[in-house]
């Protein structure tokens, strides 16, 4: 059955500060700011996170430590920051597949109210990749093959991922069939793509860049509303007349509901202030094509809950399981 999730505990918590628990932002950190990371070091969040936190710290002279929680695709850590007390020392840099845990995760440790949207950093499309010897230029080569040879065509795709889920959208809305293989990690689905393993993957359009460049990899389409500034000859797939969901990768901060209304606010200004500024924003561009977001508290509540509702009824329309 599809579960909905609570999101009232956001709007309550934004609009004032808890009672007994309200401070006054001058006299706040009194020592180092916890910074829950859900995932081991590599990947795209942990740098991230470690970029953001030194910008603020150098920017405030507020002590961080950044605190690695990984395990059970995310759940671990974000059960802890849920669970940490309301006071700004704990703050929570994750992943887009963390709003997925609801579907995916039986007996999650934490709900989604525990958990206060604070700022959607940025966001990244998606990509479609195959290696060079497969015939195809575009996803739209992919897909008439597919038509052709239901079932035959190879993806691989990580377990329980926005990339998955997509897929298997496209799929359905556009009458064809491909043959899902599923990993554990992000890492193996580049590695078997890259192996000549499997036809094409969809994930990260960072972690398939350095490919990309080298040669070793062809771009086969994006997934965002426009094309991917460091892909500017490869058309997103609604240019190759595919049905789809503009679909991004994104990095988000979160803290324990309750946490004070002005302690958020100062924490939202400078994260604001660090994730905008020209060195920041270079690496993430550079790095992993991030486009700059910085959103209020209440517009990333607003986005959770709408890739919630959006996610969610593709799961249960297709009952896709966490395999």
């Amino acid at each position: 059955m599809r579960r909905r999730i609570l999101l009232a505990g956001t709007a309550a918590a934004l609009a004032a500060p808890s009672a007994g628990r309200a401070q006054d932002p001058a006299d706040w950190p009194k020592g180092p700011l916890r910074i829950v990371v859900p995932f081991p070091p590599g990947g795209t969040t942990d740098p991230v996170a470690r970029i953001l936190a030194a910008k603020v710290s150098d920017n405030t002279g507020w002590s961080t430590v950044i605190d690695n929680k990984p395990g059970a695709a995310g759940a671990i850590g974000a059960a802890i920051a849920a669970k940490a007390p309301p006071d700004g020392n704990t703050w929570m840099v994750t992943f887009d597949s963390h709003i997925l845990s609801p579907a995916f995760t039986p007996n999650l440790p934490y709900k989604d109210s525990e958990l206060l949207n604070v700022m959607l950093v940025g966001r990244a499309p998606l990509a479609v990749a195959c290696h060079p010897d497969r015939p195809y230029k575009t996803m739209a080569d992919v897909v008439a093959d597919a038509r052709l040879r239901p079932g035959k065509v190879s993806v691989g795709l990580l377990s329980a991922s926005g990339a998955l889920l997509l897929t298997v959208y496209l799929q359905k809305a556009n009458g064809f069939e491909l043959n899902q293989i599923y990993y554990k990690g992000g890492g193996p689905t580049v590695q078997d793509v890259l192996a000549g393993v499997t036809d094409i993957t969809v994930t990260t359009l960072g972690a398939l860049k350095p490919h990309f460049r080298s040669g070793k990899l062809r771009a086969l389409g994006t997934t965002g509303d426009r094309r991917a500034p460091s892909l500017p000859d490869t058309p997103t797939l609604a240019e190759q007349g595919l049905k789809t969901y503009p679909t991004y990768s994104w990095w988000g901060v979160y803290a324990p509901a309750g946490t004070p209304a002005p302690i958020v606010a100062r924490m939202t200004a400078e994260l604001a202030k660090a994730v905008r500024a020209p060195d920041v924003a270079g690496k993430f561009g550079e790095q992993i094509d991030m486009e700059i977001l910085a959103s209020t508290p209440a517009e990333f509540a607003a986005f959770q809950k709408a890739e919630q509702d959006r996610w969610f009824k593709v799961i249960q329309d297709n009952g896709i399981k966490a395999e």
